[in-house]
């Protein structure tokens, strides 16, 4: 009888096993290839190429580009170098990437940028908020553009109970944000564990400096996050679960769920067209391929772009793709006046003319 009530746990345990596993390879798209979508306009930007993981543009068209994300189960071309934040005007006609210098006392050697994001204040000062991972802890960092000398001053690092394990931020004033946890766990042991069982115990977080608070959660893997033109609403990506959440933004900063538009891809960052509000984003088709590089057979590149999402039904529409013989490993799309910006988790970046 012992025996037998072994060989049924040893079955049951075999079968929830073969069933998170199939759950997990379909959260990454493990199956999925892509068709090629091309774009006629498009060139590598020179000196970007171990990374262009988050782009956020002004309404100068000045560019932010953060590189050189070292994360924790992710590929990285440069392992031992510190990352950099790179500025484009895309105003010039042949715009090209230049390295910001950032202000003594900062830790550069342990710089690990991630998502970005800018506020400009009453006074026309330029805030950049930057998701940084030192020594694969979470930190928010926050700078001031000065513009005449091509650099950013250092103001603060920003460090919470709450900020665990961020991925990216939106900022709504001088110090406050909202920011996405994309894992529960910080350990990668715990975090594959969590991607592997579909714990969905992701969340939101604002952050000012007279309040932290949790205001939504469920996400089996929070990441890219902004805001809408009118400031009313806030869009997340949820990269495992292949959907854009809209959440309606309240007075006291709290949201609440207001639709989820479901994908067939694994969305990265989230952009917002300053003109139309259309939502731009950079996508990973298979995220097996992310995980698990393999040059020969690298991961691929899909940028959507999402019009009226608050309608009934909103138009997708693929604006490119291919299979990263270009570019590898698509984490973030924005556009600025007919110009396209396509970045990486660690790979090049692409500038296309629309």
């Amino acid at each position: 009888m012992g025996k037998v009530v072994v060989a049924a746990l040893v079955g049951i345990l075999a079968a929830l096993a073969a069933e998170r596993l199939l759950a997990f390879r379909n959260r990454l798209n493990a199956a999925r290839e892509i068709d090629p979508v091309a774009l006629p306009n498009c060139q590598l930007i020179k000196g970007i190429e171990v990374g262009s993981e988050d782009i956020d543009i002004l309404p100068n068209g000045l560019a932010f580009i953060s590189s050189g994300l070292k994360y924790q189960g992710l590929k990285s071309f440069a392992p031992d170098n510190p990352g950099e934040i790179f500025l484009m005007d895309l105003n010039e006609k042949k715009a090209k990437a230049s390295e910001l210098r950032i202000s003594r006392g900062f830790d550069l050697a342990s710089f690990n940028p991630h998502g970005i994001s800018t506020y400009i204040d009453k006074d026309d000062t330029v805030y950049l908020f930057v998701v940084n991972h030192p020594h694969q802890k979470s930190t928010v960092e926050l700078f001031k553009f000065i513009e005449d000398d091509n650099s950013l001053v250092h103001l603060k690092t920003i460090r919470h109970d709450l900020l665990t394990s961020v991925n990216d931020v939106v900022a709504v004033g001088p110090d406050s944000f909202y920011a996405t946890n994309d894992h529960y766990f910080s350990d990668f042991i715990l975090v594959f564990l969590e991607m592997y069982l579909g714990l969905t115990w992701s969340n939101v977080v604002f952050y000012s400096p007279r309040e932290v608070k949790e205001v939504a959660a469920g996400f089996y893997s929070a990441n890219g996050i902004n805001i809408s033109l009118d400031k009313k609403y806030i869009y997340i990506a949820d990269i495992f679960d292949h959907s854009v959440h809209v959440m309606e933004k309240h007075a006291d900063w709290n949201l609440t769920h207001v639709k989820t538009l479901q994908l067939d891809t694994l969305a990265d960052n989230l952009s917002v067209d300053p003109d139309t509000g259309d939502i731009w984003t950079g996508c990973h088709p298979n995220g097996l391929k992310l995980l698990y590089y393999d040059p020969d057979n690298p991961p691929a590149s899909e940028v959507l772009r999402i019009q009226n999402i608050l309608d009934e039904q909103p138009m997708v529409t693929r604006v490119y793709a291919e299979n990263g013989s270009v570019l590898q490993g698509t984490s973030v799309a924005t556009v600025y006046n007919g110009k396209l910006l396509i970045g990486t988790v660690f790979h090049r970046a692409l500038y296309c003319e629309l």
